[in-house]
């Protein structure tokens, strides 16, 4: 052992020199880490499609481009979705202004009955102070727009890293066999099985998130409907697609019709209705579903899933609140088959004894009951 090896202080300086740098690196090449990563990600749910193509001697090049336009559709029906939302949305443009206007004079009246203020609140005094706050930040604002620029180019060459990544999949799985194995049949039979894992955890990880989001909507989208909210479809699906950020993402979807029905409606039970419906249906998703269908892909303990939370919107923002969740599932996974990485792998992950490992008895006799499906289908077709 080394005098160097000897002074922890040492390995601490290097350790976060690394760190430091690793961290700093992340963020300067986050135009392009972020779409590369997305494309992985995506590009791994949709090879199954490549793979059941090319069973019918399609070419790869076709079979990776019908997958990228699967893809695309799927994305471009949220897209109509949305705009035509939206237009909804721009023509209640009058009459939400009414309404606020009619809120404002109401809260006046409380001012001035209960505190004695005599000041009032005009929307035109509102708009006026936006524009000037407008135009005293415009150099900060020119940077937002050209960064919204920037990720806007990076959202159109996901496709392109997607289907290059597609066709050439077979070479990158036999450069990190090279890598990591260094010829050594043992070491590659590893990097082989961890390779499976990460693209079993990602495919089952988004195609169960999809899943749950659909279930959400449609239940979001009911309760708003039978409550009486306006465009309860938008807030429902909204409210369901930030369910894809742990903890803060159901918050988050919940404020939008909140506030939209403390504006518009005219009592204060409305509000309070919507938002015992959501944590109703947060309940149901947090015991049922995400236990039943996505299961425990993830599984990593509250602690470092809520950490990978804030250093992903540290480090990447929104983009990294969401992609740092799979991300340190991988890094688990890999923890997990290292031996020399064991440890960190126990750090991420939950004890046996954890209870936020158990799950409720509905999810467990679900999961059960869709275990021997699974089976009973599997022995018809081996028949």
């Amino acid at each position: 052992m080394t005098d160097v090896e000897q002074k922890w202080y040492v390995k601490y300086t290097y350790f976060l020199a690394a760190l430091i740098l690793t961290v700093y690196a992340m963020i300067m090449a986050k135009t392009i880490l972020l779409p590369l990563l997305f494309a992985l990600f995506f590009s791994i749910l949709l090879s199954p499609i490549c793979r059941w193509l090319e069973n019918y001697k399609v070419p790869r090049i076709l079979s990776s481009l019908a997958a990228i336009i699967v893809g695309l559709l799927f994305l471009a029906g949220i897209g109509f979705f949305f705009y035509n939302q939206m237009a909804a949305f721009a023509r209640d443009a009058d009459m939400f202004v009414e309404r606020l206007e009619e809120l404002i004079e109401s809260f006046d009246v409380f001012l001035a009955t209960w505190f004695g203020v005599e000041g009032e609140i005009n929307l035109d005094r509102v708009v006026s102070e936006i524009i000037d706050f407008i135009r005293e930040n415009t150099a900060s604002l020119t940077r937002g727009i050209t960064g919204a620029a920037s990720t806007i180019t990076a959202v159109f060459l996901v496709p392109v890293y997607m289907y290059l990544i597609l066709l050439f999949r077979d070479l990158l799985k036999t450069f990190v066999l090279k890598a990591f194995g260094k010829g050594i049949s043992g070491n590659e039979e590893k990097v082989r099985v961890i390779i499976n894992k990460v693209k079993t955890l990602v495919q089952r990880y988004i195609a169960g998130l999809l899943m749950v989001i659909a279930i959400l909507a449609v239940l979001n989208s009911i309760m708003l409907t039978v409550i009486g909210v306006d465009h309860a479809i938008f807030f429902g699906v909204f409210a369901a697609m930030l369910n894809v950020i742990p903890f803060v993402g159901p918050i988050m979807g919940s404020i939008l019709p909140i506030l939209y029905s403390l504006i518009t409606m005219d009592s204060l039970i409305y509000p309070l209705i919507i938002l015992l419906g959501f944590y109703i249906i947060q309940l149901f998703e947090s015991n049922l579903f995400t236990p039943t269908i996505v299961g425990s892909q993830v599984s990593m303990n509250a602690l470092a899933t809520l950490l990978l939370i804030f250093i992903g919107a540290q480090i990447w923002g929104l983009a990294g609140m969401i992609l740092f969740i799979p991300l340190g599932a991988i890094i688990k996974v890999i923890c997990d088959e290292v031996d020399s990485l064991n440890h960190f792998g126990y750090l991420l992950g939950r004890e046996t004894g954890d209870k936020s490992e158990e799950r409720s008895a509905i999810a467990k006799k679900v999961s059960e009951l869709r275990r021997k499906a699974t089976e009973k289908a599997k022995k018809k077709s081996a028949e």
